[in-house]
């Protein structure tokens, strides 16, 4: 038990609106890459990379939604898959090499939802399926000049933050 330091009352608590949780309908939307982590898989045989996008336009700025990208499976064509969707997020990011999850991190691009139907276990929800840069198709990746540092990245800002 913890006590919450102060005595609330539901009905002085403000309600929801409703809504907030609804998928966003089908169409491409301009994001933010906010997080990404590497988690294994519920099997423990595996990992992925799992991403929050936040929605910067043209509507629903605001919202959120999450996407899942498999580095390591069991499954050689779920591996497939995401290891094409990364492909695609450092496209549109410019990015031609990534080491860490940080450097993905604040990087502007467009992904386009989908609606996964409900099902016995879940409700409906936004599934993420395609990456292009902002304002258009995928661009190439930039020209690394350098090799990779050994420390994996880390220290190295993404190309947008550099001035």
């Amino acid at each position: 038990m913890a006590a919450l330091g102060q005595t609330f009352e539901a009905e002085s608590l403000p309600q929801s609106t409703g809504g907030g949780y609804d998928p966003l309908p089908t169409g491409w939307y301009n994001a933010s890459i906010a997080s990404a982590e590497v988690k294994q898989t519920a099997s423990g045989t595996g990992e992925y990379i799992k991403v929050r996008y936040d929605i910067t336009g043209p509507t629903h700025q605001g919202r959120v939604v999450f996407g899942n990208l498999n580095i390591k499976n069991a499954s050689t064509k779920a591996e497939e898959i995401g290891r094409q969707q990364l492909g695609e997020i450092m496209r549109a990011l410019g990015l031609a090499r990534v080491s860490d999850t940080d450097q993905l991190l604040g990087g502007s691009l467009s992904i386009k939802l989908d609606i996964r139907p409900a099902t016995e276990q879940y409700g409906a929800q936004n599934e993420v399926k395609g990456f292009k840069a902002v304002g258009g198709a995928s661009t190439a990746p930039m020209p690394s000049k350098t090799a990779p540092a050994a420390s994996g990245g880390r220290g190295s800002a993404p190309p947008w933050a550099k001035k």
